[in-house]
């Protein structure tokens, strides 16, 4: 059985999404953010036969997470995505491949990374100098944002300086830089944090300043702090080589992270 999901089934849902608290650090971070009573964001969850809650869907805007622990009303929850206003969808290529065949919408977009996961370090932090790495707080926005944009992996970027200064100033992204010359040459930050899990993003070097060991410094700084903290890591990579590097630290590929982007219009079936 499928329904929505309300704060009373708050208990439940959240101990379903911490038996894979990174995979599902959106879903969480969104009901620890807004709940389940708000025009822009809706849950549901399907029920078994011994009312135990095995699957949950998001809906935060007009984006959608799946996430389930077994098998699942794939259909249920295409037939809810289909009918709702929908741009996107996200998750989990073992949940979403099994939502797709029975989705109406068609895809303006589909891209596939992969995933990977840490829940402690392998790179020995001990025999790092961390001297030169500093914590970025609200007005070092502007820097980070000039340095992500230098670098030609974030040329799409949409991060904006007000909306990092936002989420440096509420704790839901942190950052570490490196300077030299004057100037941001290398830094590794946070997305989407929770309470118990968090994602690695925006690891981004200026071109002169790569190959010495500034992104894997600021990683290990970062990643070591949350860890302290009790949060599991995640990451998404298409680059095999930045994938070498995260390993190195302490990721593992867990999987494929799915990124639909659907077209406006309907097809019947």
């Amino acid at each position: 059985m499928i329904r929505r999901l309300k704060q009373s089934d708050h208990e439940v849902c959240i101990n379903l999404l911490k038996t894979r608290s990174a995979e599902n650090l959106f879903i969480i971070g969104d009901i620890e953010a807004y709940g389940y009573d708000q025009e822009f964001q809706k849950l549901w969850g399907e029920f078994n036969d011994s009312g135990e809650l095995i699957a949950v869907l998001l809906k935060y805007q007009e984006n959608f997470i799946p996430f389930a622990v077994e098998s699942f009303n794939a259909e249920g929850f295409a037939e809810i995505i289909s009918n709702e206003p929908a741009k996107f969808m996200s998750g989990l290529k073992e949940i979403t491949e099994k939502i797709e065949p029975y989705l109406y919408k068609q895809f303006k977009t589909k891209r596939q990374t992969y995933y990977a996961k840490c829940t402690r370090l392998t790179s020995d932090k001990n025999n790092v100098d961390f001297s030169n790495v500093q914590q970025a707080f609200p007005h070092d926005a502007e820097a980070l944002v000039e340095l992500r944009n230098s670098v030609p992996e974030f040329s799409d970027s949409i991060i904006t300086i007000e909306r990092l200064r936002r989420t440096l100033t509420d704790g839901t992204s942190r950052s570490f830089f490196i300077m030299e010359d004057g100037k941001m040459v290398s830094t590794a930050s946070t997305a989407a944090e929770n309470s118990v899990s968090a994602m690695v993003v925006g690891v981004a070097t200026l071109e002169n300043y790569k190959k010495r060991g500034h992104a894997t410094k600021c990683m290990l700084k970062l990643c070591s702090q949350l860890l302290l903290e009790g949060k599991d890591l995640c990451l998404f990579y298409d680059n095999p080589a930045a994938g070498a590097i995260y390993k190195r630290i302490g990721f593992e590929d867990i999987g494929f992270w799915m990124m639909y982007t659907f077209r406006s219009n309907k097809i019947n079936n």
